[in-house]
């Protein structure tokens, strides 16, 4: 009897190897010009998607740039295939062009494949559950980052609870040190019975060849997908008080403002298990570049803020990068050529006429949003030959950022109508743009010299909300904000590089509170600057600007 176990026993063993055997195949590189040999790797117990495809990763190794997850990579490949993944090995061999921006135009050509379902040797695969890892990163995938309101978006109109929302993030694993993260909303709806369709290749990063986000970590950024915040099948939303499709071309406040922030809070507040600095950038596109400029603006909006996960946390992006959107409605053309037929008739239905709503209409644009220079500073890309409107609503958002003092900058004509960067030029500029922004987190704090003492826990949480500067100038700095209960807080101001400049700590009550420190020895040279509160239950970070 001991025998035949032992052999039942070796048996089941040597299944569960057979199951995890690679197989080799070679691609050709469009960056090295090369074949690449590739290994085909099968988990023990495959993840499918819902129509039976595998949940695909294709894992790029020896690549040129910075390796941030210090992992060896067999281990962060087993832990791929542990959790189910069909894994596709894709060895550079070093090659010195294996990097940013070169690198994208790989990522192009995989998506491509992997939209048609077969990559390296793999088949079967996904085509809105697979995904390009560089080495050293992980997937945290199915993140919820809100619980959508079923009386505002839900298909079908039986529902009586709302769906959660989802986020996948791409990580460095046991990281060398902690990394910004971009996070992006799809452009292609998810809903009941189609759930996460963010990835989903034949209306994302493939029809677009859109590769600004899982490029990202050959410049040391993580990057996150989420859910699009209309969740439901194209054209069939229930907004309370309207029609069944009135807003079939786009999303409406604060159910869309209230996701983008909790979405943008729930980085923030998962930033330390993921080997994240806190810092958050914005990519957007079409929809989603609707939807990832309602995150630029500093302006406060109790509606927006007060809902969703991690209220404690602060919601403000520290750059964004929008592409053709709608920023304001109140700007729509009033003619039939322009391309925004659907919107002149739909935003008056829905909100009234625009001269006696105005309020209404404002209530719903990302540009009204930025209020002061602690907005986050943006690149618009864009072509002249896409839609008329795109390119003045992109004007009319760079006229509202020039007159509150923010920096913006712009990539045009890099191809034809209604595309994404894809040429290495652009996306250089645009990683740039966002190298320049993403700066150290003041959540990183204490390895800076002076840096005052952490907050002690207690078990009273005390969470911190509405922090903002009130004033400020050479000699005072005035903050406003509100606890929830009585606690010792910790206040500390930064330089825009993350440099420590004041350190302070108070001991206060519950409810709104207003705080001065007098700064007139300190002598700060005119500037953008951060100031951070910390108490028990939550971090707050708000700009601010010395004249």
């Amino acid at each position: 009897m001991r025998i035949m176990g032992l052999k039942a026993l070796l048996l089941t063993a040597c299944l569960s190897l057979a199951a995890l055997v690679a197989e080799a195949a070679t691609w050709n590189s469009r960056v090295t010009g090369s074949d690449l040999q590739c290994r085909v790797r099968t988990a023990a117990n495959p993840l499918t998607d819902a129509k039976g495809r595998n949940m695909t990763v294709v894992y790029l190794e020896n690549l040129a740039c910075e390796k941030i997850g210090q992992n060896p990579v067999e281990t962060d490949v087993q832990w791929l295939l542990d959790q189910g993944y069909q894994v596709v090995e894709v060895d550079y061999a070093g090659h010195p062009a294996a990097k940013s921006p070169d690198i994208n135009m790989d990522i192009i050509a995989i998506n491509d494949a992997l939209s048609g379902g077969s990559f390296g040797g793999a088949t079967n695969c996904s085509d809105h559950r697979s995904y390009i890892l560089f080495e050293g990163y992980r997937l945290a995938r199915d993140l919820s980052y809100y619980k959508d309101d079923p009386t505002v978006y839900n298909y079908p109109g039986g529902y009586t609870e709302g769906d959660s929302l989802y986020m996948d993030v791409a990580y460095p694993a046991n990281a060398s040190r902690p990394v910004p993260v971009v996070l992006s909303f799809s452009y292609s709806n998810s809903w009941h019975g189609n759930e996460h369709r963010r990835l989903f290749l034949g209306y994302t990063l493939a029809m677009f060849d859109d590769s600004f986000l899982e490029g990202a970590p050959a410049v040391g950024i993580a990057w996150a997908m989420a859910d699009h915040p209309k969740y439901c099948d194209w054209g069939n939303g229930k907004p309370v008080g309207g029609a069944n499709k009135d807003y079939s071309s786009f999303e409406v406040n604060p159910d869309a403002a209230r996701k983008v922030k909790s979405a943008v809070r729930t980085l923030r507040g998962r930033a330390g298990g993921l080997g994240l600095s806190g810092q958050v950038g914005i990519y957007g596109f079409s929809r989603g570049s609707d939807a990832g400029s309602m995150a630029v603006g500093d302006k406060y909006v109790a509606d927006f803020e007060q809902a969703g996960l991690y209220q404690g946390l602060s919601s403000a992006v520290q750059v964004a990068a929008l592409g053709s959107g709608v920023f304001d409605f109140t700007e729509i053309y009033q003619d039939n050529t322009s391309g925004d037929e659907r919107l002149e008739t739909l935003c008056p239905k829905a909100w009234g006429e625009l001269r006696t709503n105005r309020d209404k209409w404002e209530y719903q644009s990302s540009v009204y949003l930025v209020e002061t220079q602690a907005s986050a500073p943006v690149i618009f890309f864009y072509n002249h030959s896409d839609a008329q409107y795109y390119q003045a609503q992109i004007a009319r958002f760079q006229r509202r950022l020039k007159a509150k003092g923010i920096e913006y900058g712009e990539i045009t004509d890099y191809a034809s109508g209604h595309a994404v960067p894809m040429d290495t030029a652009s996306l250089a500029a645009m990683y740039r743009f966002f190298d320049k922004h993403l700066q150290p987190s003041p959540d990183q704090s204490a390895d800076l010299p002076g840096s005052a003492k952490p907050v002690a826990q207690s078990g009273v949480l005390a969470v911190p909300f509405d922090l903002r500067v009130v004033s400020s100038t050479r000699d005072e700095i005035t903050c406003s904000f509100s606890l929830s209960a009585p606690a010792e807080v910790e206040f500390s101001a930064y330089d825009i590089t993350g440099h420590l400049l004041l350190g302070s700590h108070r001991t206060l009550g519950a409810g709104v509170q207003t705080v001065k420190f007098n700064t007139t020895a300190m002598r700060w040279p005119q500037g953008v600057y951060l100031l951070r509160l910390t108490a028990p239950g939550g971090t707050q970070v708000q700009r601010f600007t010395i004249r």
